[in-house]
């Protein structure tokens, strides 16, 4: 098959294709267990399903406006006043199939051929291919684990160039966990503004932000220079809501503009019936979060405390999301030399999925999630306990 350059040069996200290998190797009879797809393990809140059902009820089944039905841009609008103050019209929200889709139409919104996008890393596995498809080149900015996997100003600017045109600032982080506080955030603005970067904040887990840090969000910023932020969110995480596919953007209208001449020419509206459940998810109680909170918290630190317990393993306290990012290259060996070889090894002989550091930039660490039952989680790290002590 003739394919175009484009396509070829692209990989398969690596999350997913330690899904579909997990999946293999259930369907030949093995138990595994998988603590590599991010994702909650609650349901999604009844009220939520009963609205996306009342929609099909009501014949709801048509094409909507490309960037989501009115109220529901206002209903993103209204979100961003409640938890953040920050003030914005239905022309400055677009909803989209998920934050990754998000992402990908700012990004061919913004990039031009031989634009610089600086991405902390470790990063989310798509966001260089999201630049590299927009003809943009990822500039990864190192961090470490004694930082927190934050990145500071001082390492922005060292990566800053003429071609420099926009940051990925991803808070909470996957696959890190890593969260940034208020001043740091502003601190990066500062610079940010100053230089002239653009901003895409990802803050898809903003609301898995775990005490004492505190919630914290790039809205304020935009909302005093709407040209040069523009910040994505979305329910998948707060909502358990991944297979629904709903995202938003909050950005200048124009780029909103933009963005909806992308999405109407590939996608157009996103599910009609999944609009009204996202409806419902931002206009009813988010108390359930405090549980979901609290469950995250103490499978949090169950993990931390197994995985501190490994040789040669460090491993940061994230502050958000469900996810650790030990390093392990302490377990390295001329048998097992990097992070995929490690996840292999431990997928065969422990029957756990994991997902190799080097998908996300780090080739030191592998990401572990922790959106499990808690004697799931517990037998599972046991399990890789083991096969680490073996390589030793």
């Amino acid at each position: 098959m003739d394919l175009s350059d484009r396509v070829r040069s692209i990989k398969p996200s690596a999350t997913l294709t330690i899904n579909a290998k997990a999946q293999e190797l259930r369907a030949k009879g093995r138990t595994i267990v998988s603590l590599a797809v991010g994702e909650p393990d609650f349901p999604t809140p009844d009220h939520v399903c009963q609205a996306a059902k009342q929609a099909l009820d009501d014949g709801f089944t048509r094409y909507t406006a490309v960037p989501g039905i009115p109220e529901l841009r206002q209903g993103v609008a209204d979100y961003f006043k409640t938890f953040y103050g920050v003030t914005a019209a239905t022309d400055n929200v677009m909803v989209s199939n998920g934050g990754k889709q998000c992402l990908y139409n700012l990004l061919q919104a913004l990039v031009n051929p031989g634009d610089e996008v600086l991405v902390p890393a470790p990063y989310w596995v798509s966001y260089p291919a999201m630049v590299q498809l927009a003809g943009g080149t990822t500039v990864p900015v190192p961090t470490e684990p004694e930082d927190g996997f934050l990145v500071s100003v001082d390492g922005l600017e060292k990566h800053r160039t003429e071609r420099t045109r926009v940051l990925i600032l991803n808070t909470p982080s996957n696959p890190t966990g890593g969260h940034y506080p208020r001043a740091d955030l502003d601190r990066i603005m500062e610079w940010a503004v100053a230089n002239r970067v653009f901003v895409i904040a990802d803050e898809i887990y903003d609301q898995l932000v775990y005490a004492p840090a505190e919630s914290a969000s790039v809205s304020p910023w935009w909302e005093r220079h709407p040209d040069s932020v523009a910040v994505v969110n979305g329910l998948a995480k707060s909502f358990a809501m991944t297979g629904w596919r709903v995202g938003y953007v909050l950005a200048h209208a124009d780029l909103i503009k933009a963005m909806c001449k992308i999405q109407g020419q590939s996608t157009s509206n996103i599910c009609s019936m999944a609009q009204k459940g996202a409806l419902a998810a931002l206009k009813g109680s988010w108390d359930f979060l405090d549980g979901a909170r609290k469950n995250f918290i103490r499978r949090r630190d169950l993990a931390l405390e197994i995985v501190r317990s490994w040789n040669g393993v460090t491993c940061p306290t994230p502050d958000g999301a469900f996810y650790l990012f030990p390093r392990v290259d302490g377990c390295y060996s001329a048998e097992v030399p990097d992070s995929t070889a490690l996840c292999a090894r431990i997928l065969e002989k422990a029957g756990v999925a994991l997902v190799p550091g080097a998908a996300f930039g780090d080739d030191r660490c592998i990401r572990i999630s922790y959106a499990v039952a808690d004697e799931v989680l517990k037998e599972a790290l046991e399990a890789i306990g083991k096969v680490l002590r073996e390589l030793k």
